[in-house]
């Protein structure tokens, strides 16, 4: 999966990214809503590794994408969750450097990320599971016309704390009505 932008390309993760993955992933004020932290630069590599053979019809697993701009600085990653079934509904999560957030970058990479799902892989579901606290993603997702469908109190468990868990929503159909609008 290659996603071209205007400002953006959303490709693998190479090993030469693991300096900024680990930089920006171990960043405390980004791995406070993250289910993972890298511990090491090492552990980020072994990531990077990891993924180097996902593809989008790996069922059952996520795949995960660099989010670059046109110099292919790495400014963040995408991951999408590949169903292990063939019910068409897909999970995703994103995660943008702090230097480089407010730039409508995010927006940016969702919006050519629902496109090749809802068309090429043609899904009928999409949704993604943030902490309740993360009020600019949440300010995200509604922005590109995503619903709240569920509030999990104190449903996770992350880096010791319990944490609620929202899910955000979009049907294919919805996608393309907010689409056809812009």
């Amino acid at each position: 999966m290659e996603l071209i932008t205007a400002r953006l390309r959303l490709d693998p993760l190479r090993e030469s990214d693991a300096d900024a993955l680990y930089a920006y992933r171990s960043d405390p004020a980004v791995a406070l809503y993250q289910g993972w932290k890298p511990s090491t630069r090492g552990e980020a590599l072994d990531f990077i590794r990891a993924q180097q053979h996902s593809t989008p019809d790996r069922r059952d697993s996520w795949l995960q994408r660099a989010i670059r701009l046109a110099d292919a600085t790495l400014i963040g990653d995408l991951g999408l969750h590949i169903p292990a079934g063939a019910d068409g509904s897909y999970a995703f999560g994103i995660t943008i450097a702090p230097v480089y957030q407010g730039m409508g970058y995010a927006r940016e990479a969702l919006r050519a990320l629902f496109d090749m799902v809802f068309g090429e892989l043609r899904a009928h579901r999409l949704h993604a599971s943030i902490d309740q606290r993360n009020a600019p993603c949440a300010a995200l997702l509604r922005s590109l016309g995503m619903r709240q469908e569920a509030h999990f109190r104190e449903s996770l468990k992350l880096r010791g704390e319990w944490v609620d868990d929202v899910i955000f929503a979009m049907l294919a159909r919805e996608w393309a009505h907010a689409r056809a609008e812009r």
